[in-house]
């Protein structure tokens, strides 16, 4: 087969990408193509040559520094890539890439990191933190938003088959496209990581401090708590309020090469999790080092993380994005510390291997090819329950 993948955009390597990385070793011969590639030369290794076909939207004055700002121009970018020469297309898709034209003849799986979340859900979220609850400037971001959701749920009958990243995000397709969705969880590279049995007496957390993440938060909890330390790594536009917030217990190392996190991660007595996630890589991380997690319990961590009513526990979770929730969960680890171990953390963390996603997603395909050829054989609602 002829197979082309459409991703939104090359700019960073992140989550996404890691899944990008994943389907171009699957499909070695399969084209690449995005609405824009900025992607800097020391990240473009897993790549590995792929030719990239790119929209109008690269070619703009501003885009390598200011893509984000051509979002209403997307959707007609995304459309007008030709994809009619491939038997197969996979859109890797968090933003517009599943929008992209095929046929009839064509199969489209569009693996779905979420639909446009400020678009649906979010909208009123990222309409507060942008500063856009009111005048004209709100008025203009809420009709494009809502053109936004026309447009996306429009595209939506383009897909063949939808494949979400979690059971909240598959919920989440429901409500805004109608569709159902099977899911395959996101791979975890758990080689880079080895799990150890002994920890220190201290907390971490790790993240891109953007506001969602409420790493601010997590440090006004442990300025409650000044007999416990916390170790924050990362950086981001939040950085000043986390300074502020930190107090004599908490060390803010900043962004970190890869050898630094993995040895604090290993040396951790927990990890701190408190955003809202579609799924969330950095829990599962930590708990292939076999370190528990203290998380927000909503969204993508209550599929990655076993509570208490787990058999293998291996976290606690806190319902509130407060001071008292966050203190309240750190000491109920404290009290269930012989429930949790590093064998239970290691164990689950491997269900999300890359040895499994690549099983899954490509059975996925084989499915979706056999229907194809005999369409007598299934329904394509029906794939959500045969994967």
């Amino acid at each position: 087969m002829k197979v082309a993948i459409v991703h939104d955009w090359l700019t960073l390597k992140g989550g996404a990408e890691t899944c990008l990385r994943e389907f171009l070793d699957l499909y070695p011969q399969a084209d690449l193509f995005c609405i824009v590639d900025f992607l800097p030369e020391h990240e473009r290794a897993f790549l590995d040559g792929h030719r990239v076909t790119t929209s109008f939207v690269q070619k703009l004055p501003g885009a390598r520094k200011h893509y984000r700002t051509f979002l209403p121009l997307m959707p007609l970018a995304i459309e007008q890539l030709d994809v009619t020469a491939y038997d197969l297309v996979i859109s890797s898709s968090a933003s517009v890439a599943k929008g992209v034209i095929t046929g009839p003849d064509q199969i489209h799986i569009s693996y779905t990191y979420s639909p446009i979340r400020y678009a649906w859900d979010l909208q009123h979220q990222y309409l507060a933190e942008s500063g856009l609850t009111r005048g004209l400037k709100s008025m203009i971001a809420r009709f494009f938003l809502h053109y936004m959701r026309i447009w996306d749920n429009r595209t939506a009958h383009n897909v063949d088959y939808f494949i979400a990243i979690s059971h909240f995000i598959s919920r989440r397709i429901r409500k805004a496209y109608g569709r159902a969705a099977a899911v395959i969880y996101p791979p975890v590279d758990l080689d880079r990581f080895m799990p150890v049995s002994t920890h220190e007496n201290f907390y971490i957390t790790i993240s891109r401090m953007v506001p969602y993440k409420r790493i601010p938060l997590i440090v006004e909890a442990f300025a409650a708590m000044p007999d416990r330390r916390l170790v924050v790594i990362g950086d981001g536009p939040e950085m000043e309020a986390v300074r502020a917030a930190a107090g004599s217990n908490v060390t803010i190392m900043g962004k970190q090469p890869d050898d630094v996190v993995v040895d604090h991660l290993q040396r951790a007595k927990a990890f701190l999790f408190a955003a809202e996630e579609d799924f969330g890589i950095a829990p599962l991380e930590a708990q292939a080092c076999g370190t528990p997690v203290i998380a927000y319990g909503k969204g993508g961590a209550l599929e990655t993380i076993c509570g208490e009513d787990c058999d293998g526990q291996t976290g606690v979770f806190f319902f509130e994005q407060t001071v008292p929730s966050i203190v309240e969960a750190v000491e109920q680890l404290d009290r269930r510390a012989d429930a949790i171990t590093w064998e239970a953390c290691r164990q689950n963390a491997e269900r999300f291997s890359i040895d499994k996603f690549r099983e899954e997603f490509s059975g996925f395909v084989q499915k979706a090819v056999a229907e194809r050829r005999n369409p007598m054989l299934h329904h394509p609602e029906d794939m959500a329950r045969l994967s």
